[in-house]
């Protein structure tokens, strides 16, 4: 049985992506912040309450899979926060600009350390092919002056995904990066308006919002093998928004 660990798969994007790689025969596990089970998860994806910007509990998942499962063939990086309160730059603090980079860039770095190294203990092989796959964001490129510790910690995760995907070559595990655009999430509903806005206004060649099965339809290519050659590989899940276009 292949193992796939999707953190924060219990909602959105991440369930989407859980989901998808259940019905792709994978056994899944879902990561939340909650210690208990969220009562409306699917009873075939486990769970683990764990939150990714603390130490400890990272360490305490990965322990428990290796205990209970023995493998881990796929991670997924997807749990991330916004800001708590959307400030100018000029305003942003030292509290938030932590609270989102603990997360979002140490958390999932240390997320791919644990990873990687727990498999690396196994002999990589047809039976074992392991991959690690993180969700960025477009805002790794794109100026967000509202949300500019957001922006930061997503841009510093384009180069954990280069760094693992240049040390984990050679061993046999690709690394690739998704990167969601605007996608019809809870963390967009509070701005659904502006961003229809946009879009109605030709801001994306395919008019229309991102579905999390968007992302997952991505997550599931990187996991099929047939794009192992093509290490560190980032693959923009945002209806044509990364097009130069006049």
């Amino acid at each position: 049985m292949r193992i796939a660990f999707v953190s924060g798969g219990t909602r959105g994007i991440g369930r989407a992506i859980a989901e998808r790689l259940h019905a792709r025969g994978y056994q899944v596990i879902a990561s939340g912040t909650r210690l208990e089970r969220p009562a409306d998860l699917p009873a075939e994806i486990d769970y683990i309450g764990c939150n990714i910007g603390e130490s400890e509990q990272r360490a305490a998942a990965f322990r428990c899979i290796e205990e209970t499962y023995g493998r881990l063939d796929v991670l997924v990086n997807n749990a991330g926060v916004a800001p708590l309160v959307r400030e100018d730059v000029l305003q942003m603090t030292e509290e938030s600009f932590d609270r989102v980079l603990g997360i979002n860039l140490k958390g999932t770095m240390f997320m791919c350390q644990l990873a990687a190294n727990m498999m690396l203990q196994r002999p990589i092989d047809e039976d074992y092919r392991p991959r690690i796959i993180n969700i960025g964001s477009i805002s790794a490129y794109t100026s967000s002056t509202a949300r500019g510790e957001y922006c930061i910690s997503k841009a510093g995760l384009g180069m954990v995904t280069q760094l693992l995907a240049d040390r984990l070559a050679a061993e046999g595990i690709p690394v690739f990066e998704v990167r969601p655009g605007i996608i019809a999430t809870d963390m967009t509903e509070k701005v659904h308006d502006k961003y229809q806005r946009l879009i109605d206004g030709g801001l994306l060649p395919i008019p229309r919002f991102g579905k999390p099965e968007d992302v997952a339809d991505m997550v599931e290519a990187c996991c099929t093998g047939l794009m192992d050659y093509a290490a560190g590989q980032v693959l923009n899940a945002d209806g044509g928004f990364s097009l130069r276009r006049l």
